[in-house]
């Protein structure tokens, strides 16, 4: 029964998920007005509302202006029943596994937002970093229920995960657009933006990520106060990061440490400064748009999946890359949304990382 309760509670969660998908992004209230056709505006009664059975009873149609309904509401409320029934087979009744359902409807929400508007809102992405970080910080030392899974992980393991996975992003996203821009410099933003990111992997990788985040936050508050950039270029942040790894066994340093140190620093201050700009949003229009390789919605998106995954959300980065390069190439997409594969590869990761991680180490004969 278990199995199906969750099923029905997904389908109703879903829903849900339609309204928060479809308002959202227009900054509409999510719970004000009541649910209304978007075609002719007549408020919907509960018999509309009953998630898939309407839409299958309506025959897809509006029942007071009979106008064609959208096949993606059944198929958000569908896919969120699937996903809540296929957590209940890994969680008994507990408070993880109502936990894991949040994780879910987030990740639905944020894929159909994505693919609507090429947009990850900071309200879900950082909804669902601190929802996993306190999940990890509440349940810290209690058993798990279930076998063979890690959820919910240590403080520690989360944090880290989080500020690991946004940093590898941040900088990817980081050289990407150097390379678009055929390494011609950037504009900086005021007074935080990815060259601070760029600085704080640098400062994280010669000197800690403790030293490093501290003097990326000093350039930051220097440029607050300012009002002018305070920041290195690219040209010389990119371009010596790697070499500091290269050179780091040489100079007496672990290599994995200045690695860590250097991510730990710039998903530091990717995740900051994303929460800044989300709490003080840039004025829109002016200056023209550079061209760049990744969104920062999918920096934090990650950072976020790296608080309830920890390390194995750079597995989910993998099958996202994956998933994303397979289907751009079949349906000839030069712009993808990256957050719908992202949550792809998350949900995989998050339900069977460690299996594939041991199917790997033993196809290595490891």
């Amino acid at each position: 029964m278990w199995p199906a309760f969750a099923f029905i509670l997904g389908l109703v969660v879903g829903s849900f998920l339609n309204v928060v998908i479809h308002r959202l992004p227009k900054g509409e209230s999510i719970v004000f007005p009541p649910s209304r056709c978007p075609a002719c505006g007549h408020r919907l009664a509960p018999k509309d509302l009953v998630p898939v059975l309407s839409y299958l009873a309506l025959r897809g149609r509006c029942r007071y202006c009979a106008h064609p309904i959208s096949p993606r509401y059944p198929l958000v409320e569908a896919l969120t029943g699937l996903l809540f029934a296929l957590a209940a087979f890994f969680f008994p009744p507990s408070p993880q596994a109502f936990l894991t359902f949040a994780f879910l409807a987030l990740l639905v929400a944020l894929s159909f937002i994505d693919l609507d508007t090429y947009e990850l809102p900071d309200s879900l992405t950082y909804g669902l970093l601190f929802l996993g970080l306190l999940s990890a910080y509440l349940h810290s030392g209690a058993p798990t229920p279930q076998m063979n899974h890690s959820f919910p992980r240590s403080f520690s393991q989360a944090l880290d995960g989080s500020l690991l996975a946004a940093g590898v992003l941040g900088l990817v996203a980081g050289y990407g657009a150097l390379l678009l821009r055929r390494f011609r410099e950037g504009r900086a933003e005021v007074p935080v933006g990815p060259h601070q990111v760029h600085m704080a992997a640098l400062f994280g990788a010669l000197l800690g990520p403790g030293v490093g985040m501290a003097l990326a936050f000093l350039t930051w508050a220097l440029s607050g106060r300012t009002g002018r950039p305070v920041v290195l270029p690219d040209r010389i942040t990119l371009p010596l990061l790697p070499l500091a790894w290269a050179l780091a066994p040489y100079l007496g340093a672990d290599l994995l440490s200045t690695l860590k140190g250097s991510l730990l620093s710039a998903g530091g201050l990717a995740l900051a400064g994303g929460l800044y700009w989300a709490l003080r949003p840039q004025e829109e229009g002016g200056e023209e748009e550079e061209p760049v390789a990744m969104g920062y919605g999918d920096v934090k998106l990650l950072g976020a999946l790296g608080a309830w995954l920890g390390l194995y959300s750079l597995l989910a980065l993998f099958l996202g890359v994956l998933a994303g390069a397979f289907f751009g190439l079949a349906f000839r997409q030069r712009k993808v949304p990256f957050g719908p594969y992202l949550a792809l590869g998350g949900v995989v990761a998050f339900f069977f990382g460690e299996a594939l991680w041991r199917a790997y180490l033993a196809w290595l004969g490891l």
